[in-house]
């Protein structure tokens, strides 16, 4: 729900800068989740055809700083599943930035504000 139609220059000022703020930060998690997710494919993209052709063959993976050794048809489906929760995510902040962004443009207008050039 978009604030009132601020009552002085002073007010509308802190509104827009909070919603631009606000739009900023969603698309920093946005974009920092798109590269850890283009990172997770080509890792998938890599390993999907030793899954069929080597799936006992080593490979490592890093967690939680420590490197543990696994065999592929171990490390896939984690990966698949790591890579499928960040799109989930991915998808509801975009849907969350949208909708600021429609809640910012509805509050400008409703208040007169003018984005400054």
């Amino acid at each position: 729900m978009p604030p009132k139609a601020p009552t002085d220059a002073q007010e509308a000022s802190v509104i827009f800068q909070r919603y631009r703020t606000e739009l900023q930060n969603l698309a920093q998690k946005i974009g920092e989740l798109e590269s850890e997710m283009d990172e997770y494919s080509l890792v998938l993209s890599t390993l999907h055809p030793l899954k069929s052709s080597e799936p006992s063959r080593t490979c490592y993976r890093l967690i939680g700083g420590t490197l543990v050794k696994r065999s592929v048809q171990d490390v896939v489906p984690t990966l698949e599943t790591t890579h499928s929760g960040i799109k989930e995510v991915l998808d509801s902040l975009v849907k969350s930035y949208q909708e600021k962004e429609k809640e910012f443009d509805a509050w400008r207008k409703e208040a007169g504000v003018q984005m400054p050039r």
